[in-house]
């Protein structure tokens, strides 16, 4: 936005952290950062075109809502190195993007969209879909479209929307041209994982520094690119790159899942994923952890975790290491003790762990 009133420099800031403060003892500079436009904090008769405004940005569009009530609404938008990930919270509204308005300006961008609540309709290139948190659509802002986000009720719609330029995304015109206002399942196979991924950034920003940004770009291109490629049959159109990371992030997502399976081990995750376990470890070559550094650690967090739940305080400490897949006490002691460099015992009664993450 240009040539901001001061009500609009008050309702549009870096959030969620002021200047000068720390969180887990980082400084805010080092903390994901994020555009927040609240419309409660600007008058009531202007907070609608404020607002849209604000969220059509380069891309002129006409919207439209009920203006006999105050409009409430609050946009985020984060953006990852040129891929900018949005997320929505406003009342009903119908928006309509034409061949004029296009020609006034394009900002050549794909967009995948996630309600969150409610539910949204799209019409583009003589394709019609309706979705809601169970289902993305895609659309291009180079091509005439219509929407309607419809809230149930008098509540609020909220959405997740990723915006990723033309150029980012390596399909053909010819593969995605197929896609548009398509119905792709966010609850299933690749969906469910770039759904999982967004809904962490978005609720989460504070839990990335800012350099992260370029790298969680990249994981969110890469997760689209493969849950777009499922749907247009290109999977192997993909860059070997490309597929490798979405494999390693599949793995990584599987053994989340399964931590609480004793016989959780590398030879499983490769067989779950249908690879050798040759190749399994080659995914994870250049990372900072083996398959099975990364299960321990995760297993030894968890069990960390609720160590200091006050609800599980009157559990024993064996019961909670089975829980999450160690079987044998002994072993679970030493590889907490080698860990976090405090046994278990003296951690759930208090003490601090010399070290933070599970070697």
């Amino acid at each position: 936005m240009t040539g901001r009133s001061p009500d609009d420099r008050r309702a549009v800031g870096e959030l969620p952290y002021h200047a000068g403060s720390t969180v887990d003892g980082r400084r805010e500079e080092a903390i994901l950062p994020r555009q927040v436009f609240d419309t409660q904090l600007v008058p009531a008769a202007d907070r609608f075109d404020r607002w849209a405004d604000f969220v059509v940005g380069a891309g002129p569009a006409s919207i439209w809502t009920d203006r006999s009530v105050p409009f409430d609404a609050v946009a985020q938008l984060i953006d990852l190195d040129g891929v900018h990930l949005t997320s929505f919270r406003y009342p009903t509204l119908r928006t309509r993007r034409t061949a004029r308005q296009i020609r006034q300006a394009d900002p050549e961008m794909f967009q995948l969209a996630l309600p969150i609540a409610g539910f949204s309709a799209i019409s583009q290139a003589r394709n019609e879909s309706t979705i809601d948190r169970t289902a993305f659509t895609f659309f291009d802002t180079s091509r005439p479209y219509e929407a309607e986000h419809r809230a149930p009720d008098t509540a609020y719609t909220s959405t997740i929307c990723l915006h990723i330029p033309h150029a980012r995304l390596p399909l053909s015109p010819d593969r995605v041209n197929r896609l548009l206002a398509a119905v792709m399942p966010a609850e299933q196979g690749m969906g469910r994982l770039l759904a999982q991924f967004l809904k962490q950034v978005v609720t989460h920003p504070e839990q990335y520094a800012s350099a992260e940004a370029p790298r969680l770009g990249e994981v969110a291109l890469d997760l689209v690119c493969a849950t777009l490629a499922r749907h247009a049959d290109a999977a192997t159109c993909l860059p070997p790159e490309t597929r490798e990371q979405v494999t390693r992030l599949q793995v990584t997502e599987f053994i989340e899942r399964h931590l609480a399976q004793p016989d959780l081990d590398p030879e499983t995750v490769a067989r779950a994923h249908h690879v050798s376990l040759r190749t399994l470890h080659r995914l994870f070559a250049d990372g900072d952890e083996t398959v099975a550094g990364l299960i321990r650690r995760r297993r030894l967090e968890r069990c960390r975790r609720d160590l200091r739940n006050p609800v599980l305080r009157d559990q024993p400490i064996h019961v909670i290491a089975a829980r999450w897949g160690f079987r044998d006490p002994a072993h679970f002691s030493r590889a907490f003790r080698a860990a976090y460099g405090v046994p278990a015992r003296d951690y759930r009664a208090g003490g601090s762990p010399t070290t933070g993450r599970p070697g």
